[in-house]
């Protein structure tokens, strides 16, 4: 099977989530002020501004670096990010296509809760995360870790499979991001947290995969100086 000749990863821009969860927690509140879905949270302003600065990134990349395949999450952040993106690059790209496996980490029971609201409702939770670990953890009919690699592990292979030699670009979440580094550099649960311990993957970042020597080599991670310029 071959590789992809590059592999790019986006986070999607700042989400109304990434602001008003943190708020929540900070607080001690029992709502974040959010309804729906996750799949249907929006970007913020801040959040569209920097899906514009990608764009404005992909619009300095020469035609041969441009992307091929452009393949999203099917979260609403995710492909606003690349609309607007794509938009502001004012280049000619790939329409995208989504990807259910690239989806943020499903939370089952405990999804759009804070905090507090998880002690409320479901107080054996915080006991059981503090037992199994951050990547260990699963939430009641959720996903732990090890869900998402194995997820990202078989559209690894499709991507091989399809699109050997081609530039890819995809635009997806912190979670995937992370994960998609633990699959392609084989790293074990040490090497995740030593990866994660650097800093958290940062909204509109770019990660790039060197796809050039046969088999994808990471040459750039969590990248955002296109956000300060």
């Amino acid at each position: 099977m071959g590789a992809v000749a590059e592999l790019v990863l986006i986070r999607h821009g700042q989400s109304a989530s990434n602001v008003a969860f943190p708020e929540a927690d900070a607080a001690g509140l029992l709502e974040s002020g959010l309804t729906g879905r996750d799949a249907d949270v929006a970007l913020t302003e801040v959040g569209a501004g920097q899906a514009r600065a990608v764009g404005r990134w992909l619009a300095g990349l020469p035609g041969g670096r441009l992307p091929e395949v452009v393949i999203t999450s099917p979260y609403l952040r995710a492909r606003e990010t690349w609309r607007i993106a794509a938009a502001a690059s004012g280049r000619e790209l790939p329409a995208p296509r989504t990807d259910d496996r690239l989806v943020d980490r499903l939370l089952g029971d405990l999804e759009m809760l804070t905090r507090a609201a998880i002690e409320q409702r479901f107080p054996d939770e915080p006991g059981r995360l503090a037992a199994a670990g951050e990547y260990g953890y699963r939430p009641p009919n959720g996903e732990a870790f090890e869900d998402i690699a194995a997820r990202l592990t078989t559209f690894l292979a499709d991507l091989g499979r399809d699109h050997a030699g081609r530039r890819v670009l995809v635009v997806a979440h912190d979670s995937v991001v992370l994960m998609m580094r633990a699959v392609i550099e084989e790293l074990d649960w040490d090497g995740v947290e030593a990866a994660a311990g650097a800093g958290p993957v940062r909204n509109a970042s770019i990660t790039r995969f060197d796809g050039s020597s046969g088999r994808l080599v990471l040459d750039g991670y969590n990248l955002v100086d296109h956000l300060d310029a």
